[in-house]
């Protein structure tokens, strides 16, 4: 699965963790593998921690990882993983960059979990990938690198690049991995352990529904957000995503006022402010080009709406 040699030798997987690396991400890859080794009473896996410059490394919970080596010395390694987390852009470097392509260019199986996407990206080795990213930064990921081939799914497998959203995604990867290397068996007796009783596949989308997010159950409504979702760049017209889902404006405007007590307008607007939030967070979009991604035309507008959702201007969102 991740370019080893099976017949008795183990897979040797390297984690390269970055500053603020999330922590759940990086221990839900690793569990899988300790479980199927003790299960199966063989050594089928076999891991080591690294750093760029292999000192300890903080993650975002504040517990630091002292790593084995340095990620130069970690070419022993079948697969390398880059766990990130939290603004994982502050912490690309031309020394990532140029380790991340050497691994590459000797042949060797890349991986990210969380936001390590970011990296593997910005060293120009996901070029003709399909790849994910944890949800929470999709958007931002598809603006800064706007002609990769980018998923909302789980994780995403093509051939020799292992890309996987956060939280305990990559505990369903790693799951997935072993059903491939060494059977479903193993792999079910695995999921058992970590009493992971539903095992995802990797198309299955990393949000959950909108219903369950947002505890609305009538269809018009959730057909209405996921437009809105789905237009933020360019947004609908509130009579054309009425006329979309089937009803009249004053029927839509009902609807929201009774089920969700505010205007479709308003609550659109929101969708937009909210996205433009992370943008200015984690990206370095200009301030315009941010009221553009999110559907504003004019900058005094954008600056305005901003102001009086969150309290204060997109600049200083950018400067805090």
């Amino acid at each position: 699965m991740f370019g080893s040699n099976l017949n008795n030798t183990p897979q040797k997987l390297g984690f390269l963790l970055l500053p603020n690396f999330s922590m759940i991400a990086f221990t839900a890859s690793i569990e899988p593998l300790r479980s199927a080794n003790r299960l199966s009473r063989k050594t089928l896996y076999e891991w080591q921690t690294l750093s760029i410059d292999g000192l300890p490394v903080t993650a975002s919970n504040g517990v630091t990882i002292t790593p084995d080596k340095a990620v130069r010395f970690g070419h022993d390694s079948d697969v390398v993983f880059v766990c990130a987390g939290t603004k994982p852009q502050k912490y690309l470097s031309s020394t990532l960059q140029n380790e991340l392509r050497s691994l590459a260019l000797r042949g060797k199986a890349l991986g990210a979990v969380c936001t390590g996407s970011f990296a593997l990206a910005y060293a120009g080795i996901l070029t003709g990938y399909r790849c994910t990213i944890h949800w929470e930064d999709l958007e931002t990921f598809k603006e800064v690198y706007p002609n990769l081939d980018i998923t909302a799914t789980l994780f995403e497998i093509d051939r020799n690049r292992f890309t996987c959203s956060g939280g305990t995604a990559p505990l369903d990867m790693m799951i997935y991995s072993i059903k491939l290397d060494h059977g479903e068996t193993l792999a079910l007796n695995v999921a058992e352990q970590m009493l992971h009783n539903f095992v995802r596949e990797p198309q299955d989308n990393q949000r959950m529904a909108i219903e369950h997010r947002t505890g609305i159950h009538n269809p018009k409504l959730l057909a209405a957000i996921g437009f809105m979702e789905a237009y933020i760049e360019a947004p609908l017209s509130l009579e054309r995503l009425a006329k979309n889902v089937g009803l009249s404006l004053r029927q839509l405007e009902r609807l929201f006022r009774s089920d969700i007590g505010t205007t479709p307008a308003k609550y659109y607007l929101s969708l937009r402010l909210q996205r433009a939030r992370q943008f200015l967070r984690r990206t370095s979009m200009s301030i315009l080009e941010v009221g553009i991604a999110v559907g504003f035309n004019s900058p005094s507008h954008f600056g305005k709406s901003y102001k009086d959702k969150f309290g204060h201007s997109p600049t200083q969102e950018r400067n805090s």
